[in-house]
């Protein structure tokens, strides 16, 4: 059972804490990977507590006043907890930053929040940022976790290294109250569009949000959460980090995506956050790892498929089968449990946010008796606002409100939320505040949605992203990309058409299956914009497109060898593309794929798929 009377008492995050320690002084609150000593270290809250101390004295030693802000941009971890509590213990407000994105970004978030210290990862880190031309002038200290190299930094701060910090003398600390209104954080927005905007959050949104999302699926005190999204991502923050403070749960924090198998059977996780594209890639290993081999693959169908029957019928939307449930308990024991095991065999629930999942994935995984539940929120919104139940849940939508959240539709059925947790506004943006949040406190979400009788919410994409094609047609490009990458051949994609006749898309191969798929049918694996590469791989998009309208479905294509990354400005933090960036550096791609020449050798993907299956396509 959930600690429900922590959840009840929160008013701040520093009181929130100061009670967990209280509360259950010797438990496990954090696990990670120690790289010297290779092996797995668990922290009690009281050795966390003076972990915080330590970090609370060396920003005291600062001589920073309430309200100042403080960066951090660390992988996720103890010292990354530290500080922001530390932070939160001195009435400073934290703003995050995420280890992948561009150092220009950084910088201008660091500039913008006028932060006073960071604390960064590395020396080199500063350079980095500081080589962005960005004055950084209220910049005055900045904290480095790892030991200063040749790389360090002529920056006009002082500098020392986090070590140095936590081993210097006790500072004087006058009693600070935190009130619940106060601004706890800046967190800045991925920004798939423009400059990241500085979303304010007080400590009442972050408690009162932690609460109302652990009342939808309430966390257990034995609970382990594997900690994969960056702690800079407000959903990670709220959900994965200070809910489970305020029950009592374990985070243990994943080392990084290739090793993200292993620390699963290590970890041996009950809860775990992800973003779609984390689950759409289980889901296509799953699939991968089956192969052509056709008796493991009717296995693997006919479990999921009885899986997703005994699912139906345990959430009581249909009625049950005794043969059925007999077909199931054979079929779960010999495939669907061995695959679980690969996540460490007790996962009792997986929130999958950011983004609807495509349904051939919730089915797939719900099938084989992983518990996926979907989520839906926004940064501005503190940011979970409506989610799926363990007992109540509806594959495709994404969820219902939280307890105390209301929301309702507006012009073009754009969702439209009021919450508690709403944010305060925008950082130095009065004029934007106010077109998204209006006088009676509705949120402008920018997302298309649908609402059923049952207050049930389903996403249709983003009013700024939709594509309206010069025949009328609506589409969700996000729905179509998410299709196309289940294909394991493509790693990445992204389609346009707004106002033109048809989609075109714009795809990244995925290295080692653009390889295989090469050599299978004698292609040239160096240039797949050739007209052989272009056929194969149209006709690869089609077949998984297929269930798609007309419409939807793209009809001319190019492709890039060149990954899209966080680093080259092509991906937010959250993995998400952003597609004016890929607009802009691949204009005359586009523009070439509308020449009128080219479009007439050209058939709609769907008549293709129709007419002929290319050789080997799944």
């Amino acid at each position: 059972m959930s600690d429900q009377s922590t959840i009840e008492t929160a008013g701040t995050l520093w009181d929130t804490f100061l009670d967990r320690v209280r509360r259950t002084p010797d438990s496990t609150a954090y696990r990670e990977y120690d790289g010297r000593l290779h092996r797995w270290r668990d922290y009690s809250w009281m050795e966390m507590s003076a972990r915080v101390a330590r970090m609370q004295a060396g920003l005291a030693r600062a001589g920073l006043q309430i309200g100042d802000r403080v960066g951090v941009l660390l992988p996720n971890g103890t010292d990354w907890v530290s500080f922001d509590l530390a932070a939160h213990s001195l009435g400073l407000v934290v703003v995050g930053l995420y280890p992948h994105e561009t150092a220009a970004t950084n910088a201008y978030i660091l500039e913008h929040s006028d932060v006073g210290l960071a604390l960064l990862d590395s020396s080199a880190r500063l350079t980095a940022i500081a080589s962005s031309g960005r004055e950084l002038a209220r910049l005055q200290h900045v904290w480095f976790r790892d030991e200063p190299t040749a790389d360090y930094s002529s920056h006009h701060c002082q500098q020392n290294s986090l070590a140095e910090v936590l081993a210097g003398p006790d500072a004087s600390i006058s009693e600070i109250r935190i009130k619940p209104h106060d601004i706890a954080t800046l967190i800045y927005t991925s920004g798939t569009t423009g400059r990241p905007k500085g979303v304010i959050l007080s400590h009442f949104d972050l408690c009162w949000n932690a609460k109302a999302a652990g009342l939808i699926v309430p966390p257990r005190c034995d609970d382990v959460f594997l900690s994969v999204l960056p702690l800079a991502h407000a959903f990670e923050r709220t959900v994965g980090y200070y809910l489970p403070m305020l029950t009592g749960c374990t985070v243990a924090y994943a080392r990084s995506p290739q090793t993200l198998a292993e620390d699963f059977l290590s970890i041996r996780p009950s809860a775990i956050l992800g973003v779609p594209l984390l689950f759409e890639r289980v889901a296509a290993a799953i699939q991968a790892k089956v192969g052509d081999k056709w008796v493991r693959r009717k296995l693997l169908n006919a479990a999921i498929g009885t899986g997703w029957s005994h699912f139906l019928s345990e959430q009581r939307r249909t009625k049950p089968n005794v043969a059925k449930v007999l077909l199931w308990r054979i079929l779960d024991r010999l495939v669907s449990k061995p695959i679980r095991a690969g996540f460490g065999g007790r996962l009792r629930v997986a929130i999958s946010g950011g983004a609807p999942l495509l349904p051939g994935v919730s089915r797939t995984l719900i099938g084989l008796g992983l518990p996926i539940v979907e989520g839906y929120g926004l940064t501005e919104a503190g940011p979970v606002v409506s989610a799926n139940g363990l007992d109540d849940n509806w594959p495709g939508s994404v969820g219902r409100p939280l307890p105390g959240v209301e929301v309702k539709l507006g012009a073009q059925s754009e969702l439209l939320v009021r919450s508690p947790a709403v944010m305060v506004g925008y950082w130095k943006d009065p004029l934007l505040t106010k077109q998204v949040l209006d006088s009676e406190g509705w949120l402008s979400t920018g997302d298309v949605a649908e609402l059923t009788v049952s207050n049930r919410i389903f996403l249709h994409g983003r009013l700024a992203d939709q594509i309206v094609l010069s025949i009328g047609e609506k589409i969700d490009p996000a729905v179509v990309e998410a299709q196309i990458c289940l294909d394991p051949v493509f790693e990445h994609a992204a389609v346009f058409g707004h106002r033109r006749p048809y989609l075109a898309v714009l795809a990244v191969l995925n290295p080692r299956g653009w390889r295989i798929f090469a050599a299978e049918r004698g292609l040239d694996p160096t240039d797949p914009n050739n007209p052989a590469g272009k056929i194969a791989l149209l006709f690869r998009i089609a077949t998984t497109v297929a269930d798609l309208p007309y419409y939807a479905q793209p009809r001319v294509c190019h492709f890039t060898l060149s990954p899209w990354t966080i680093e080259r400005g092509l991906l937010t933090p959250s993995l998400k593309i952003k597609r004016d960036a890929i607009a802009a550096i691949f204009a005359k791609q586009i523009d070439d794929l509308y020449d009128s020449s080219m479009a007439s050798t050209h058939s709609p993907v769907g008549s293709a798929a129709e007419s002929e299956r290319a050789p080997g396509s799944h």
